[in-house]
């Protein structure tokens, strides 16, 4: 099978869909329970190894590899085909849950969730771009309610374990249930899904994919570390963001000379493509700080246990699917632009009740917040994703897929650094268990954050290219 312009494209027969979507399904199950399982795992993990200020480097360090690892996967996968690729990133995925199972100290723990992240790479828009290959334009919305779904089941299939392991097990094991998940995803995608890919030489933009990680480990460093371990405006501060912004612009530099490259610089001159990815950056920021920190306000100022603050938290994965799966109905008739912009005022109007319920949190009013913020990311996400996806042919679809994911990874990992440095500077070294009133100001100025992001995505949907209703 091929595209219209001659590009090889991955075979999945009408009859195979079903397994093949199945396999997507439990593929994605893998990222999904472990953010919720490791969110409600947090202070346990701390109280056992310490760092509490370190903390956010868990979920930083395991965004960051997972974000400057999607372009250099979405390039194989448009090369060497879907499957190899997604296979790769499972059996990472699945060492990295291990060694994490297996570590001593706070840093041991961070050094191997980035082990994770460059499996988790691979894995997500993986399952998003095999989703866009296999199904129709009309079709995707329903497959992509399909694959939310997961995030909903995950999210009251995490927090339960999460809580188990964490009153009456131990925390290793939110790790380790990792492992067979990664063996039943893999068997089912060597069972089910076959594709045809003409290959032919390429070279990988090594160089590239290098300057890139390079240069957001430093920004990331300056912005977590920043206040804590030194003064913002110091040498090692300065240096750190100096030379980050400055192997950035390199990076831009090599891109445009590259051959072949890692994230090619026409992904965001587009209109279409450089917008979805700002609005995939709001959405990653939205995600990431709403889930690294509702757990935390609700154990620490409520004082509930971890498996009623990951079931509260649940409520913004629950929400998410349904959106989503009523999604397509929406942009075929009013287009993906409108479409988008209706979830962005939904988001707004769930992360100001959320910022509102910080002030003096609750279970109800945070889980009533966070479910009305999935609602709108149901009809951002999916949207604005399969509208850069719709734009493009097979060869392309992969790394366009990867720049979008890429986007949303990079918002989640600069989201949590960006609020974690806001959390650090107002606790100004005193732990949110020792200084709860300090505590109650930095979570209230966390999720004031998170809606400045959200109305940051809005200004990004508007400026979608407007367009009629997409092909059915």
């Amino acid at each position: 099978m091929t595209s219209p312009r001659g590009t090889p494209t991955a075979i999945g027969l009408r009859s195979e869909r079903g397994p093949v979507l199945l396999a997507l399904m439990v593929t994605t199950g893998l990222i999904a329970i472990d953010a919720t399982i490791l969110a409600t795992a947090v202070p346990t993990i701390v109280e056992d190894l310490g760092g509490f200020s370190s903390f956010p480097w868990l979920f930083s360090i395991y965004l960051l590899t997972q974000a400057v690892s999607v372009p250099i996967y979405s390039k194989l996968a448009d090369t060497i085909g879907r499957k190899p690729v997604v296979l790769l990133g499972i059996g990472l995925f699945a060492l990295g849950s291990v060694l994490c199972g297996f570590a001593w100290s706070m840093p041991a723990l961070i050094a191997f969730r980035a082990v994770q992240g460059l499996g988790a790479g691979a894995v997500q828009p993986m399952a998003i771009t095999i989703a866009g290959d296999i199904y129709t334009l009309a079709e995707r919305s329903k497959v992509q309610g399909y694959i939310a779904s997961v995030w909903g089941a995950s999210a009251v299939v995490g927090p339960t374990l999460g809580g188990l392991f964490s009153e009456f097990a131990t925390w290793q094991w939110i790790f380790f249930v990792n492992v067979p998940l990664a063996a039943l995803a893999a068997w089912l995608l060597v069972r089910s899904f076959h594709e045809t890919v003409e290959r032919s030489p390429h070279r990988i933009d090594w160089a590239g994919g290098l300057l890139l990680t390079v240069s957001l480990s430093l920004l990331l460093l300056a912005l977590l570390e920043g206040g804590r371990a030194w003064a913002w405006v110091s040498v090692p501060s300065l240096g750190a963001f100096g030379l980050g912004a400055a192997l950035l612009a390199a990076f831009v530099l090599a891109e445009r000379r590259a051959p072949e490259p890692v994230l090619p610089l026409w992904v965001l001159s587009r209109r279409l493509l450089g917008t979805t990815a700002l609005v995939g950056l709001g959405v990653g920021v939205i995600l990431m700080g709403i889930t690294t920190y509702v757990p935390t306000v609700l154990e620490t100022l409520v004082g509930v246990s971890p498996l009623v603050s990951g079931l509260t938290l649940a409520t913004l994965t629950i929400g998410w699917p349904i959106s989503a799966s009523q999604s397509g109905r929406v942009y075929l008739r009013l287009g993906f632009r409108t479409t988008v912009l209706i979830g962005c005022g939904v988001t707004v109007l769930g992360t100001a009740g959320l910022a509102l319920a910080a002030t003096n949190p609750s279970v109800v009013g945070i889980g009533a917040a966070c479910f009305v913020v999935g609602l709108g990311l149901g009809f951002v996400a999916a949207p604005s994703l399969i509208a850069a996806q719709a734009s493009v042919e097979w060869g392309e679809r992969g790394v366009v897929t990867g720049a979008n994911m890429f986007a949303r990874s990079i918002g989640s990992a600069v989201g949590v650094a960006a609020i974690g440095a806001l959390v650090n500077g107002i606790l100004q070294g005193q732990s949110a268990t020792a200084a709860p009133d300090l505590f109650a100001d930095a979570a209230a100025a966390a999720f004031a954050a998170v809606l400045l992001a959200a109305v940051g995505t809005t200004v990004a949907a508007v400026a979608m290219p407007r367009a009629g209703r997409p092909p059915g």
